[in-house]
C-alpha cells in the first residue's frame, strides 16, 4: 500500500513538472510571438502608418493563450508566424493579421464588437481583451459549439456565441462600434454596413475565393455614407453562406 502511495504522488510530481515545463515553453513562444508582430509592424509602416500596433493590442496578444484555440494545443504549433487548420476547412489567421485587423478596428473599452466568422474563438478572446462586449457568429455547427466551449472555460464572460449566417449580422446584439470579418467576400454585405453605428469600422478582407484579396476598412461617417480603403493584400478562407 505505501509503495503504491509512493508511486501516485511520484507520478502526480511527474505530471505537474510536465504541465509546468509546457506553460514556460508556451509563455516563451507566445513572448517570441509578440515579438514576430512588433518587427512586422516596424517593418511596413505603410498599412499601420507611424503609430504602428497599440500596446493595447499587443498586450491582448500576449495574454491570450493561442493554443488552447486549436486542435493539437501545441505551443510550437500555435505561436509559429502562419495560419492553423482548425477543421472543416477554416484556419486561425497568422498571428500579426490577427494583430492587424484587431488594430484597425480601432476597439475602445465601452465598445461593442461583432465578429464574423468565430472559428475556434481565437479572435473573439484577442477583442473580448478589448472590448465591453463582443458578439460572434459562426456557421459551422461544431467550430460553433467547441468555441463557445473553449471561450466559456477560459472564463470569456463579455463574448456570446451564436450558430448562423453572419451575413445578416445580429441585429439584436447591436449597433456596434466595430465589425471584423474572418472570411473573404467579393462585396461589403450591406446588412453589416446597416448595424455599424455612425463613426464605427468595418474591417474584413474583400475579393475572389482562394486568391488574393484586399483587408478592407469601411469607416461608417453618417447614415447611409461611407469611406472605403484598400489596407493590404491576403489571403483568407472563402464566406461560407447558408445555402437555406
Amino acid at each position: 500500500m505505501k509503495n503504491l502511495l509512493l508511486l501516485v504522488l511520484s507520478m502526480v510530481a511527474a505530471t505537474r513538472e510536465a504541465t509546468a515545463q509546457e506553460d514556460a515553453q508556451c509563455v516563451r513562444e507566445r513572448a517570441a510571438m509578440v515579438e514576430t508582430i512588433r518587427a512586422y509592424a516596424r517593418s511596413d509602416a505603410s498599412v499601420l502608418g507611424q503609430q504602428g500596433l497599440s500596446e493595447r493590442v499587443l498586450e491582448a496578444m500576449a495574454q491570450t493563450k493561442r493554443h488552447l484555440f486549436i486542435p493539437e494545443r501545441s505551443c510550437s504549433i500555435a505561436y509559429a508566424d502562419g495560419p492553423v487548420p482548425i477543421g472543416h476547412g477554416q484556419t486561425i489567421s497568422q498571428p500579426f493579421i490577427v494583430a492587424l485587423m484587431t488594430q484597425l478596428a480601432e476597439v475602445a473599452p465601452d465598445h461593442v464588437v461583432l465578429e464574423v466568422g468565430t472559428g475556434s474563438g481565437y479572435q473573439a478572446a484577442i477583442l473580448a481583451h478589448l472590448a465591453r462586449k463582443v458578439c460572434t457568429v459562426e456557421i459551422i455547427p461544431p467550430l460553433a459549439e467547441a468555441a463557445a466551449k473553449t471561450l466559456r472555460d477560459l472564463a470569456y464572460d463579455n463574448v456570446s456565441v451564436r450558430l448562423g449566417d453572419g451575413y445578416g449580422g445580429w441585429t439584436e446584439c447591436g449597433p456596434f462600434d466595430a465589425i471584423v470579418v474572418t472570411a473573404a467576400l467579393g462585396q461589403l454585405p450591406p446588412p453589416l454596413i446597416e448595424q455599424l453605428k455612425v463613426g464605427g469600422r468595418l474591417v474584413m478582407p474583400v475579393g475572389p475565393a482562394y486568391t488574393t484579396q484586399q483587408l478592407t476598412v469601411v469607416e461608417k461617417l453618417a447614415p447611409g455614407k461611407t469611406t472605403t480603403r484598400a489596407v493590404a493584400p491576403v489571403r483568407f478562407v472563402p464566406f461560407t453562406r447558408s445555402q437555406t
